[in-house]
C-alpha cells in the first residue's frame, strides 16, 4: 500500500465517523450526568484556573515533481514523503495579566523516495530529526495599567492580512511549516481613542535550532546540520495600524533586518551559508471594504541598504535598492454558498545584471513561506539559493472559493507569472534558464478543505505549473498534498 492510499483510507474512515456523528449530533451537547461532551473537553483542557493546555497532530503526505530540479533529468526530481507534526502546549497564569506560554513540537518524516534533504543524506526511510521548544515566552497584559501588552521570548509573529502575511510571517523557513517562531521581544499599545495599534518588535534569530534552547536529540551531533535559517538574523519592526477612516484601514511600517552568514556542516565539512546584509524596508498597506460586496488590499514597500552574497561564485557587497507591491480585490456574492471571487497582483523586483554596483533584488525578509504556492517556493533554490526567497516576479491571477456544503471549502486559482529580469538573480545553474525569456509560466491550484469536527479537519491540495520561456526545460511541475489534522 503506497503513501497516497494510506491517506485516502484515513480520510474515508473519518468521513464515515463524521456521518455517524452527524446522526447523533444532538448528543454532543446533551448533558451526560449533567455535563456535556464540550464541557468535559473544556474541563480537561482547563483543569484549574491558572492552567490551560492542549495539542494537535498533523499528518501529511506530500508529493511533488520537478519543483527543485526544474526538470526530470535529476534523480531527485520526484519527491514523496510523510510528515508527522505533533505539538503540545500549555499556558500558565500565576497572576492576573501575567501568563507563561510554552509549546513543544516535533516533525519526523518518512521518505518514500530518495529525499532532497541533505541533512538526511538524500536517503529514504524515516528521518527522526529532533524535538524543539517552538514557543516559550512571558506575556504581561495591561502593563503598568496601560493598554500595553509586552511579550518576551520565543513567539509566533505575523503582520498584515491573515494568511496573506507579506514580509513578517515565518522566522524559521529552513524547517518548512513545522515551526514559525521568532526569538523576540514585542510591545503592543492600543490607542483606542484614535483607533490605532502600535507595535514595536526586536528580533534576534539564530540559524541553528539548538543555539538558544537545547533540542531533544541534538541535530549537530550527526555531522550534518539542520538549519532554521541560512544565517543569523537581527531586526527591528515598528508597525502602526490605524482603523479610524471608514472603509480605509491604513498600516505603515519600518523594518530593519541584519543578516550574518553562519557556518553549517554538510557531511562533516563546514561551509558558510546565507549572506551578510543590512536591509531597511519602508512600507504601507491600505485595506478595507467599499460598497456592500467589495474588499480590497494594496501594499507596497521600498528597500535600501547593502547586501553581500554570492555573485558569480564570489561574495560581493553591493548597495541595495529594491521595491515590491502586493494587491487583492475581492467580491463577496453573499449567496447561500458564500462564494467569493478575487483578482490578485504582485510585483517583486529582481537584480538588474547591467548595474554592477547595485542590487535590485527585493527581499521578502521573514515572509519566506508558501503564501500563494506550496510548489513554487522550492524552485527559488535555483534563483536566490534559498527556499521561498521570492523576487524577480510579476504575477496576475484570479481565485474562486465557495462552501458547497457546511464546513467544506472548495477553491481554485489561476496565475500568469512573469520575470521582469530575464537573467535569474542568483542562479545556482545558468543551464536551467534561457537567459532571454520573461514568461515564467501558467499556474493552476485546486483545494478542498473539510472540517469534520471541531477537533478534526482535512484537506486535498493540488498545484500545476506549465513552465514558460524563462526556463530552459519545460517539464510540468506538480504538487499534491493530503492532510488530516487532529486537535485536542
Amino acid at each position: 500500500m503506497n503513501s497516497s492510499t494510506l491517506i485516502v483510507a484515513a480520510l474515508a474512515v473519518i468521513s464515515v465517523l463524521n456521518a455517524r456523528g452527524q446522526d447523533a449530533a444532538s448528543t454532543s451537547t446533551t448533558p451526560v450526568q449533567g455535563v456535556s461532551w464540550n464541557e468535559r473537553m473544556q474541563q480537561w483542557r482547563h483543569p484549574v484556573d491558572w492552567l490551560t493546555w492542549g495539542g494537535d497532530l498533523r499528518l501529511r503526505n506530500e508529493y511533488f515533481d520537478n519543483a527543485l530540479s526544474l526538470g526530470d533529468a535529476s534523480p531527485l526530481h520526484e519527491q514523496d514523503y510523510f510528515r508527522y507534526r505533533a505539538r503540545i502546549w500549555a499556558s500558565l497564569q500565576p497572576w492576573t495579566n501575567l501568563s507563561i506560554n510554552a509549546r513543544a513540537s516535533a516533525e519526523p518524516r518518512t521518505w518514500m523516495k530518495p529525499s532532497y534533504s541533505s541533512a538526511f543524506g538524500n536517503g529514504s526511510g524515516t528521518e527522526w530529526r529532533y524535538g524543539i521548544v517552538d514557543n516559550l515566552n512571558v506575556q504581561w497584559a495591561n502593563a503598568l495599567d496601560l493598554p500595553l501588552t509586552v511579550t518576551v521570548g520565543r513567539q509566533d509573529i505575523q503582520f498584515g492580512e491573515t494568511l496573506n502575511w507579506w514580509l513578517v510571517a515565518d522566522g524559521t523557513p529552513g524547517d518548512g511549516s513545522w515551526t514559525f517562531f521568532l526569538d523576540s521581544a514585542r510591545m503592543t499599545y492600543h490607542a483606542t481613542n484614535i483607533n490605532t495599534r502600535f507595535d514595536l518588535v526586536y528580533i534576534h534569530q539564530m540559524a541553528h535550532p539548538d543555539e538558544w534552547l537545547p533540542t531533544l536529540d541534538n541535530p549537530s551531533s550527526r555531522g550534518t546540520d539542520y538549519g532554521l535559517t541560512e544565517q543569523n538574523e537581527q531586526g527591528v519592526i515598528a508597525y502602526i495600524a490605524n482603523q479610524s477612516l471608514k472603509g480605509a484601514n491604513v498600516d505603515a511600517y519600518y523594518i530593519y533586518k541584519r543578516n550574518d552568514r553562519e557556518s553549517f556542516r554538510r557531511n562533516g565539512v563546514a561551509a558558510l551559508t546565507g549572506d551578510n546584509a543590512d536591509i531597511h524596508t519602508l512600507g504601507a498597506r491600505v485595506h478595507g471594504r467599499f460598497k456592500e460586496h467589495w474588499l480590497y488590499s494594496v501594499e507596497g514597500a521600498y528597500q535600501f541598504g547593502n547586501r553581500e552574497d554570492l555573485v558569480s561564485g564570489v561574495f560581493t557587497e553591493r548597495d541595495l535598492r529594491a521595491y515590491g507591491a502586493n494587491a487583492k480585490l475581492t467580491y463577496r456574492f453573499k449567496d447561500r454558498f458564500d462564494s467569493q471571487a478575487c483578482l490578485v497582483g504582485e510585483f517583486l523586483s529582481g537584480d538588474d545584471p547591467d548595474t554592477a554596483g547595485t542590487d535590485e533584488m527585493f527581499d521578502v525578509l521573514w515572509g519566506r513561506w508558501p503564501r500563494w504556492s506550496e510548489l513554487y517556493i522550492y524552485s527559488y533554490v535555483n534563483e536566490s539559493r534559498k527556499i521561498a526567497q521570492l523576487n524577480n516576479i510579476a504575477r496576475l491571477g484570479a481565485t474562486w472559493s465557495l462552501h458547497p456544503i457546511p464546513d467544506m471549502t472548495v477553491s481554485a486559482a489561476y496565475n500568469a507569472w512573469f520575470a521582469p529580469e530575464s537573467v535569474p538573480t542568483r542562479a545556482a545553474s545558468n543551464a536551467l534558464f534561457t537567459g532571454d525569456g520573461h514568461f515564467r509560466g501558467h499556474y493552476l491550484q485546486a483545494i478542498v478543505k473539510h472540517q469534520f469536527h471541531k477537533q478534526v479537519s482535512a484537506h486535498l491540495w493540488t498545484e500545476f505549473i506549465w513552465q514558460g520561456d524563462y526556463y530552459a526545460q519545460r517539464d510540468l511541475m506538480t504538487f499534491l498534498r493530503m492532510e488530516i489534522q487532529l486537535a485536542f
